[in-house]
């Protein structure tokens, strides 16, 4: 699975990255939502998780761009600020909310949920 990870803190973003490829997925990450746009125009990717608090386009913002962009990709939000675990279709994407910071087993299982194959 090829996933985009976008958070604005740079460490924690890397380290996610850094055990997801010791699993086997294929991660790229950025720290910032127009980044995370101008990489998924580059680039396909299986499944965005985003960080919904960030400077400049906020991680809905970013969402909503790259659902317009990518009918059909499934994302999943991280949030610091909600004790909600839950997976909602939109209609054009299908979208899983965390609370930050998620457990790398719980976001491999949410990956799971929401990949395709």
């Amino acid at each position: 699975m090829n996933v985009l990870l976008v958070d604005d803190e740079e460490e924690l973003v890397s380290a996610i990255a850094e055990r997801l490829e010791l699993r086997g997925f294929t991660a790229d990450f950025v720290t910032s939502g127009k980044a995370a746009v101008a990489k998924c125009r580059e680039k396909r990717y299986d499944l965005v998780v985003l960080d919904m608090k960030m400077p400049g386009l906020s991680g809905l913002e970013t969402l909503e761009i790259l659902a317009a962009d990518h009918p059909g990709m499934p994302f999943i939000m991280l949030s610091g600020h909600t004790e909600v675990r839950q997976c909602n279709d939109t209609g054009a994407s299908r979208v899983c909310y965390l609370v930050k910071p998620a457990k790398i087993d719980d976001l491999i299982e949410t990956m799971r949920h929401l990949s395709p194959a």
